[in-house]
């Protein structure tokens, strides 16, 4: 029991901090709606799923063992980060709430942004790695090892779909729209500004 409420504690303290993926959500959100915000949202829990794959097969000790291919992770993790603020901050299409609903491709990508903003995120390797060699006892089963990474997967997916539903709302999406450059220059700078930072930091 103490094991489960220290892994649950841990997840929640790293899912509410502000980061790349509250910043993706919260655009995806207020750009194209509630459905692409709670696609991308999923998107996220899957992502989470493939550092609790590589830690509990024992990659991360690999990667942890391995400067050069940690150093490459952080540098494609960065990238894509910096990539999506570039995207965000240049952007010049105007959004409309009378645009309808999105479409099927635009839930997807949002899944896909989802997916991939959370899966190269070398901070979420860093919090899955230290969830399960700090809190995981050695002689935990696999399939309890996999549990908790069900839950922290959930965890994700709980939180960034009530930050999805908070501003995909009607009054706040207007608001935000009648601001859209300000808001995507926003997100975008502060998606290359943790792009920058995970470029640069170590491992702690």
């Amino acid at each position: 029991m103490t094991e489960l409420v220290a892994v649950a504690v841990f997840t929640l303290l790293a899912v509410i901090s502000p980061g790349a993926d509250f910043a993706m959500v919260t655009r995806s959100s207020y750009a194209q709606g509630r459905k692409a915000g709670l696609a991308a949202a999923v998107g996220i829990a899957l992502g989470v799923q493939v550092h609790v794959l590589y830690t509990v097969l024992g990659i991360a000790v690999i990667i942890s063992q391995s400067p050069m291919l940690f150093l490459a992770m952080k540098v494609v993790g960065a990238g894509y980060l910096i990539y999506l603020g570039y995207k965000s901050v240049t952007n010049t299409r105007r959004i409309s709430l009378e645009g309808g609903a999105p479409n099927s491709a635009s839930v997807l990508q949002a899944l896909r942004t989802g997916f991939l903003t959370n899966a190269l995120n070398p901070k979420t390797m860093l919090f899955v790695v230290s969830a399960y060699t700090q809190v995981v006892q050695p002689g935990s089963s696999l399939q309890l090892a996999f549990a908790y990474g069900a839950f922290m997967s959930f965890a994700h997916w709980l939180w960034f779909s009530l930050v999805a539903v908070f501003f995909s709302s009607t009054a706040l999406r207007k608001a935000m729209i009648d601001r859209q450059v300000l808001v995507d220059q926003v997100i975008g700078v502060a998606l290359i500004g943790l792009g920058l930072t995970v470029a640069v930091s170590g491992i702690r």
